[in-house]
């Protein structure tokens, strides 16, 4: 473990100061570019002016250097030529101004480019990347239980540094084929469950911490291998009334006439385990409109035909709260079954008589939760029951529920 650990230590801070050094030198290069153009540009407005000036000042010089050269000529021809001559040196003369200048500008409005270069960002820099970076040897959380569920895993962690104030917590995981983490959790809570996890492989998990008002995460946890025997529970396909999605553990009521139960592909549930189901947002519908024969529950057997789960053989919620126990409404109601409910179900055996393949009385002791409020009662079989479908029945569309 302290050799796996301080190998990835190495390699993390590795790759870390040479994404580090790209992005600095990138950034450097960037600005220079950035200053060099800027010096272009003020370079090419500056001279602009100043070479207009020196054309118009070499033109004139030119001018004047012809125009001695005609006076010249006039001078020295003979004394007929040099009348027309003198007298068209003396009219072009008198066009050709040769006693201005363009404007030229004074010296202080003539640019004169420097650098300005600060040398405290280096020193600056220098602070900054001394303190860049710790090594932790011990990190404040580490992964406490591994909890198989149906197609899932619930991972608990807990603190190990009592010092440590933690504002949330970030939780990754793995299959053990796969080279790279990736994250599933990020919240306040000590517990995730982790679904769409294949039966009878190992997953890695690791998590790490954030402190009270910091930004940056601890180090992570020691990595841990959990693993769940228990196959997903799934919805049973072909019930016109609902769809699944592709893993069919959610099944969404759609706006199909056609009513009735639908029920678990297979008797998945077994006593000792916690099933879930968990009401999830469908689109731009919170929930659908709930009607008094809504149920969510289990069962002994599959029963087509029926239209809800309140019947005998089965213990059930409907939207509205109420418990049935065999078809018979409970005194006891939790609360109604709204836009991102969670109702559990977790049942222990209580046997009264022998168990044979005969019959005989057989007691369940069931626990319904729902919104933090949960009943408790005894459900009397007359044969014994080693696992349990679970169904659900709705009228109207809208619904949609996720079971695990």
């Amino acid at each position: 473990q302290i050799k796996d650990s301080a190998t990835l230590t190495r390699d993390v801070l590795e790759q870390h100061f040479n994404d580090l050094k790209g992005t600095l030198k990138k950034l450097l290069d960037e600005r220079l570019m950035s200053l060099l153009q800027e010096v272009d540009v003020i370079e090419q407005e500056s001279i602009k002016p100043l070479d207009e000036c020196q054309k118009l000042i070499e033109h004139g010089v030119s001018t004047a250097e012809e125009l001695l050269r005609e006076g010249e000529s006039a001078v020295d021809g003979d004394v007929g030529q040099q009348n027309e001559k003198l007298c068209n040196f003396t009219k072009k003369a008198l066009h050709i101004q040769l006693d201005s200048l363009p404007e030229v500008p004074s010296l202080v409005d003539v640019p004169c480019l420097s650098a300005q270069l600060d040398d405290c960002l280096l020193t600056i820099l220098k602070n900054q990347i001394f303190r860049h970076g710790t090594v932790a040897s011990r990190p404040p959380v580490q992964l406490e239980e591994f909890v198989e569920k149906p197609g899932g895993i619930l991972v608990r962690w807990c603190k190990v540094d009592d010092d440590f104030v933690a504002q949330d917590y970030r939780l990754q995981y793995r299959k053990s084929t796969a080279s790279h983490f990736e994250d599933v959790y990020v919240g306040s809570k000590a517990e995730f469950m982790v679904l769409h996890i294949d039966p009878n492989v190992d997953y890695q998990f690791r998590v790490c911490a954030r402190g009270d008002g910091r930004q940056e995460w601890s180090p992570w946890s020691v990595p841990q291998t959990g693993r769940t025997s228990l196959v997903p529970h799934e919805w049973t396909t072909g019930l016109e009334g609902y769809s699944l999605s592709s893993r069919r553990n959610i099944a969404l009521r759609n706006d199909s006439q056609s009513c009735g139960v639908l029920y678990s592909k297979a008797p998945t549930y077994f006593c000792g385990q916690t099933l879930t189901f968990r009401q999830v947002l469908s689109g731009i519908e919170t929930v659908g409109q709930p009607d008094r024969r809504d149920s969510l529950g289990v069962c002994v057997e599959q029963r087509n035909g029926d239209d809800s789960l309140q019947r005998d053989k089965a213990v059930c919620i409907s939207t509205n709260g109420a418990v049935f126990v065999n078809g018979k409404e409970m005194t006891n109601q939790l609360p109604a079954v709204t836009s991102g409910s969670t109702v559990t179900f977790d049942m222990e055996v209580v046997q009264l008589g022998p168990c044979s393949n005969e019959g005989g009385n057989f007691k369940l002791r069931v626990t319904i939760s729902s919104n933090n409020r949960e009943v408790v009662f005894d459900w009397v079989l007359d044969q014994c029951c080693g696992s349990l479908y679970f169904g659900c029945s709705f009228s109207y569309p809208g619904w949609k529920v996720l079971v695990f």
